[in-house]
């Protein structure tokens, strides 16, 4: 699912991950009516949760079902935080990894280069950018795909890259490894996630 900087001008907040995102060079929402503050209303809890939603499910390029799927396996789970099974399932997702690790720069592009084979799970190819992956596994470029174009520059982007805690990424070898679960302070901080479960429970 493509994610257009059109967007990410409509919710106020960068969902696409490109660098060049249009909403740095145009921080209101798009049409003739944009720049005019007094026509944007406070709305209703139902629409902030809605707009939490929406957030969220463009920036990891999710389809609504594919979306409330992992809402719906968080809420049936028994025992445990459901906020945090919502962040791990959306985290732990191969095409996410691939984008925190900084193989690709955008989640997009991240789920395009699995699906079409570039990437294995502990020297398996996986095709399956919602592939779960485990604590413990390493991710790496396949071989095969190495001299690739697309890698061309690669080296330079990983040395720079800052991933977070929960992983680990060798730059040399050009593989990175799932050193613990997802650390749900970031995506609260980030995102309402509360929200998103309050707007499911209706």
């Amino acid at each position: 699912m493509r994610v257009s900087c059109k967007t990410c001008r409509r919710f106020n907040i960068s969902v696409c991950g490109r660098e060049k995102c249009a909403l740095r060079r145009k921080p209101y929402p798009p049409g003739i009516h944009g720049r005019d503050k007094r026509r944007r209303r406070e709305g209703t809890e139902y629409s902030k949760q809605l707009h939490e939603k929406q957030v969220v499910r463009f920036s990891y390029g999710l389809s609504e079902g594919q979306f409330r799927g992992y809402v719906k396996r968080a809420l049936a789970g028994h025992g445990g935080d459901v906020i945090k099974k919502l962040v791990e399932s959306l985290e732990m997702r191969l095409d996410n990894i691939v984008y925190r690790l900084g193989f690709a720069p955008t989640r997009a592009m991240a789920r395009q280069l699995v699906a079409h084979g570039h990437f294995s799970v502990d020297d398996k190819r996986v095709f399956v950018p919602s592939y779960k992956v485990r604590v413990g596994q390493k991710i790496s470029i396949c071989e095969r795909s190495q001299a690739k174009g697309t890698f061309t520059n690669l080296d330079i982007t990983l040395k720079k890259q800052q991933t977070p805690q929960w992983l680990s990424l060798d730059p040399a070898k050009r593989e990175g490894m799932v050193g613990a679960l997802p650390n749900i302070e970031d995506m609260v901080r980030l995102f309402n996630i509360k929200s998103i479960i309050e707007y499911y429970s209706r």
